[in-house]
């Protein structure tokens, strides 16, 4: 990253890493809670990529990021049963791609949830989200990542 002299704050170069992080978790099986320290590194993370986003200058779109970054790396930690999870954000010239790899095959699809259930929403936020920006979403082939790209605000992409 570079600084412009004039603001002192960094400019994004054309592409790269705005963050990448992987955090260990206790294996457990499927449909069990995590532990209350797994659970707080969704947290943790989300508070990472805003800093991460202010550093870079792209603070305008820490809303919708930090939605995906929770619900994403939330379903990671609550579906896959792994014992690792990464998150990556990378800015291109112009989009913005959010990455969660959990390693365990398994796409993840949003589902329809009934009138009274109390979770099973995140995936239909992030879906939301991602078209409200002009974006794309989607699993790899294996479903062991999942990712997002959001368009970058005008005046945002290098």
């Amino acid at each position: 990253m570079t600084t412009t002299a004039a603001t002192s704050r960094p400019t994004l170069p054309r592409s790269g890493d705005v963050m990448t992080a992987c955090f260990a978790v206790t294996p457990r099986p499927c449909g069990t809670p995590p532990p209350a320290d797994d659970a707080a590194r969704v947290g943790i993370m989300r508070r990472i990529a805003a800093a991460r986003l202010r550093y870079c200058g792209l603070e305008a779109m820490n809303g919708p990021v930090m939605l995906i970054v929770s619900e994403l790396l939330t379903n990671a930690l609550l579906h896959s049963g792994t014992t690792e999870i990464s998150l990556s954000i990378i800015a291109g010239d112009k989009s913005l791609r959010i990455v969660v790899r959990d390693g365990m095959p398994g796409a993840a699809t949003p589902r329809e949830p009934g009138d009274k259930d109390e979770c099973g929403r995140g995936l239909q936020l992030v879906q939301a989200l991602v078209q409200e920006s002009g974006g794309t979403w989607g699993t790899s082939g294996d479903g062991a990542e999942t990712w997002c790209s959001l368009a970058l605000p005008a005046g945002a992409a290098a």
